[in-house]
């Protein structure tokens, strides 16, 4: 390698963001400093949380700039190190960004097993989103056996984990997703009792069936017309893990109709409802014991995951325009080098 390809943002985006946003550049080689080590990437993850990164309001971390590279997470080969404790030929994880290659310190990247998992789950079911599923619903919901557990985006990379871990617990699980592939998938490979389409008619009467107990734990990842379902029929005590709200991430104003919030205000008071916002860079010390238990889950069985491999880094941007809009089906990857 001499050079290096990376997509940066153009522009701004004004509502959803278009082929227009991105530019792919080419840049020389980065030549890696002292403690840090240079790699290829192999797989680039597209995540919903990355329209925050690009959006001019006031996020949780730094957002990218016009003219910087997209953020995102990576799994590269090293191809050169100046770190004692990385080698030339080994496959780590990091914040590389929309490039085929990228230089990072060594105490930003994590080494990957690939004898334990095929390297590109850790992108996925053994990555962030695997994480971000574990720790929203086993250490923040904590469903039970019997109760009722609700999520949105229920085929997606966190959705999916999520539903897994509470039908293991015991949870009647009902998942919502986008058409009627995605709903027999939730149901005959990861096993939730009920999923919902949330493209057909009367959304809320469906679900008030599909709950008749009503609902102790929803996993909110999508907002919108799912939340307004749920609302009313959320239980005492119930818990909501707040984790994204993809249906608004795109938005540039409040949503039409009359507000919510006395409703909502309502709710949290009498139901004595627990809304906790959680964000997964505030838990990395419990990634090793995440990582334990989840990875052993997948190498019996007991867990399964899908991925929505697209090639090339030039079809980045397509891809995540895709992405917002739910047209992806699992995990949605990149494949920038074999």
């Amino acid at each position: 390698m001499t050079t290096c390809r990376e997509i940066r943002l153009r522009e701004r985006p004004t509502g959803a963001p278009t082929l227009e946003t991105f530019e792919l550049v080419e840049t020389p080689l980065p030549t890696p400093g002292d403690g840090e080590v240079l790699c290829r990437t192999l797989w680039l993850s597209l995540d919903p949380y990355m329209r925050g990164r690009i959006s001019a309001a006031k996020g949780y971390t730094r957002g990218v700039e016009p003219g910087e590279p997209m953020v995102g997470e990576c799994v590269g080969e090293i191809v050169e190190s100046r770190h004692p404790k990385f080698e030339p030929g080994e496959f780590v994880v990091g914040g590389g960004g929309w490039r085929s290659c990228f230089a990072l310190p060594g105490t930003a990247l994590r080494k990957i097993d690939p004898k334990a998992a095929p390297i590109s789950t850790a992108l996925g079911i053994l990555g962030m989103p695997g994480f971000t599923a574990w720790v929203g619903t086993m250490e923040m919901a904590k469903p039970k056996a019997g109760e009722t557990v609700v999520l949105g985006a229920a085929t997606g990379a966190v959705g999916a984990v999520a539903g897994q871990l509470a039908k293991l617990e015991g949870a009647h699980v009902v998942g919502i997703a986008g058409g009627p592939e995605k709903c027999r998938w939730a149901i005959d490979e990861l096993g939730f009792d009920i999923c919902l389409d949330r493209r057909e008619p009367d959304l809320e009467t469906k679900l008030a069936a599909a709950c008749p107990n009503g609902i102790d734990v929803y996993i909110e990842l999508v907002g919108g017309a799912v939340t307004d379902a749920v609302l009313p029929l959320l239980n005492t005590h119930a818990r909501i893990p707040v984790i994204g709200g993809i249906a608004h991430y795109n938005a540039e104003e409040l949503p039409p109709g009359p507000d919510r919030t006395p409703l909502l205000m309502r709710q949290i008071l009498v139901k004595r409802l627990k809304l906790e916002g959680m964000i997964i860079t505030d838990h990395g010390a419990r990634r090793p014991f995440f990582e334990a238990r989840v990875g052993a889950l997948l190498q019996s069985g007991r867990l399964h995951y899908k991925q929505d491999v697209v090639d090339g880094l030039e079809n980045a941007p397509e891809a995540f325009i895709g992405l917002l809009e739910g047209k992806n089906f699992g995990k949605l990857l990149v494949k920038v080098a074999d």
